[in-house]
Order: C-alpha cells, then structure tokens, then sequence
C-alpha cells in the first residue's frame, strides 16, 4: 500500500492486465455454479481477483473474493466509492483515476499487503461451523489469515484437498479421519469428481450457456 501511495502507475499497468475479461471461467469454476445450483454451496471463499467466479455465474452473495474485487472501486484515501465502469475506462485508457470528493486515488477494490481484509471475510467463524464438507482447491496455504480458515470447520465435518501439493493441515501425518486427498491435475481431479457425481453433462452444459449467453 505504501508503494501504491508514493508510484500508483505500477499497480495500473498491471491492472490494465488483470482486469476481468481477459480470460473466461474454466470447468472448475462450473463445478462450482453447479454446487450452487444443486444447493450445496453454503459459500466459496476464493483469494483470487479474477472476477472469473462472478462470470460463472456463482452469484455474489455465494462469494467470500477475501483479497478483493474488479467489480467495485474507491477512493484510497477517504474510501468514498467510484462508479467502478468509469474506473475501468480510465484505467484502460492509462491514465489515473481520482476521487470526486478529495481527489485521491481511486483504485479498485483489490486488497493490498497493508489494508484490512472485507468484513464478508469474517462470515467464516459461521459458516464453517454449518459446513458437513470443506472443499479446498488449487491453494498453496500460505497466506494469512486465510490460509488458518480451513481448520475452522466442526471435528466432524469432512474436508477434501483437490490439489497439485500437500498444503497446511493436510501435511499431517496421520491425516484426520475426516480427511480425504486426491492430487495431481485440479481441472481432472475436478473432472473425476463431477463424474463420480454424475453431473458432467449438466457441467457442459452450464459451460455451453455461459458461452453462449441469451441476450436481451
């Protein structure tokens, strides 16, 4: 944050890169939507800014985006709220965003080293207590206080690693009973599941509509 404050230009050429758009959901993102649709996804917690959730169509009361989102902006120093098409326009077209009220540097939403976690972060000390199953994927559990939030579900309730590497808890040996590891490539290890399920043909088809949006 401190680095933002003193060169923003940095951060908004890289943002030029990472705004949503770029790239589009991939199978396990509609693995996902379809816990939603099924209605077994209490919520999904991503570190990812991405956005690429959202454009799955996980709606956004589902998502926990605990390192941020494109999807909003404000100003950084009196945190008054920037119509965030506007913002992505500006930015597109390299120059600064500024605050209407104090003339500070807006920038999106997105948590930097320094800021405080969204308060929708903090819905884990709930829901983790209502979850039967923890799904954890595609994470190095590495950064806090994220990385903590997969040991606060009940001793009881089952988590499952979707993984390429042993990550945080699941390094224990012995494992907990409860838990249950499958490594190696995510999208096929997702693949395996959603067959295992019997979904993948509804799968591809969320894909098809995604791909394909009705438009009004």
């Amino acid at each position: 944050m401190d680095y933002f404050t003193c060169n923003p230009k940095a951060f908004f050429s890289l943002a030029m890169e990472l705004y949503p758009g770029n790239y589009k959901p991939n199978y396990i993102h509609h693995f996902v939507r379809m816990l939603h649709e099924k209605g077994l996804l209490l919520r999904m917690y991503t570190q990812n800014i991405d956005g690429l959730e959202r454009m799955a169509g996980i709606p956004a009361q589902k998502l926990v985006e605990a390192h941020g989102t494109f999807s909003t902006a404000s100003c950084h120093l009196c945190y008054t709220s920037f119509p965030p098409k506007e913002a992505k326009t500006i930015i597109m077209s390299a120059k600064i965003p500024r605050c209407k009220i104090c003339h500070g540097i807006v920038k999106p939403d997105i948590v930097f080293f320094g800021e405080d976690l969204p308060k929708s972060f903090f819905l884990h000390s709930k829901d983790f207590q209502k979850a039967d199953l923890l799904i954890v994927m595609g994470t190095s559990l590495q950064i806090e206080p994220f990385a903590s939030i997969v040991n606060s579900v009940r001793p009881t309730a089952a988590r499952l690693l979707l993984n390429r590497d042993l990550v945080g808890p699941f390094k224990r040996i012995p494992l907990k009973s409860t838990d249950v590891i499958k490594l190696g490539d995510l999208v096929d290890s997702v693949k395996n599941f959603a067959q295992i399920l019997g979904w993948q043909e509804e799968i591809d088809e969320l894909i098809k509509q995604n791909d394909n949006p009705v438009r009004i």
